[in-house]
């Protein structure tokens, strides 16, 4: 069975929920029914359930949990990506540990976010998501940076380096420019952010991040941000501006 096409014309963002607590999806559909251009199109008790939505009705995004009976999150956003890669998932859970966060991103979601997030932290990742750009939890961010230092560092000792080694140079073959891009993408921000932040077009800004994804073999920006953390691109110690 063929499911429909995704959106691609002017229209509300329609989104599936796919959580086994029907207090919680509910009260979900609800929140994202009162936001402006999104519509919720359906709704999931479990992962196949979140499938046979998405093929149902061309959902532009899934908003997912990931521990739900039969088929839990995990397998449910592999399928979704593998059958229908217009769609994307955003993954919304109380699970932030290494293990959850890595299985996720490497099934193809494009957004995490834990279940403490707030209804604008929900708008601005399902938007994203539905514009093809990763939006991840401050938490999640940190998450990856601790066990990119980690496994760095690991590294390090095996192969005897001294613990201040330099980040990486020409073997990766970005320039100076796109290590600028990458280190913005791993701060969170938007295309639209980085350009103010550098400078530069919208444009330039897209063909940065399009080689990229080329060079460092990125899919999306979630793991471009992983890349970044663990190849010494992302500052693990970045500095805030008091006040």
């Amino acid at each position: 069975m063929t499911s429909p096409e995704p959106q691609t014309s002017a229209g509300p963002i329609r989104v599936v929920v796919a959580d086994d607590q029907s207090a919680v999806r509910e009260g979900l559909a609800l929140l994202l029914d009162t936001l402006p251009d999104l519509a919720v199109v359906g709704q999931a008790a479990d992962g196949f359930a979140a499938v046979a939505a998405v093929a149902g009705t061309g959902a532009d995004v899934v908003l997912m949990d990931l521990n739900m009976p039969r088929c839990d999150g995990i397998e449910a956003t592999t399928r979704i990506v593998a059958e229908h890669p217009g769609t994307r998932v955003v993954v919304l859970t109380t699970y932030a540990d290494d293990d959850s966060i890595l299985k996720a991103l490497q099934a193809g979601a494009l957004g995490y976010l834990t279940k403490d997030a707030t209804r604008a932290d929900i708008e601005r990742a399902v938007k994203a998501a539905a514009a093809g750009q990763a939006v991840l939890d401050p938490a999640v961010q940190r998450r990856l940076l601790a066990a990119a230092t980690a496994g760095a560092a690991g590294a390090r000792e095996s192969a005897g380096a001294p613990e201040s080694a330099d980040p990486p140079e020409a073997a990766d073959e970005l320039t100076g420019r796109e290590a600028e891009v990458l280190k913005l993408i791993a701060g969170g921000l938007s295309n639209r952010e980085i350009a103010r932040a550098l400078f530069i077009g919208d444009a330039t800004v897209k063909t940065h991040i399009n080689r990229i994804f080329t060079k460092t073999g990125s899919r999306d920006r979630a793991q471009a941000v992983h890349y970044a953390y663990t190849h010494g691109y992302a500052d693990p110690h970045p500095t805030r501006a008091d006040g």
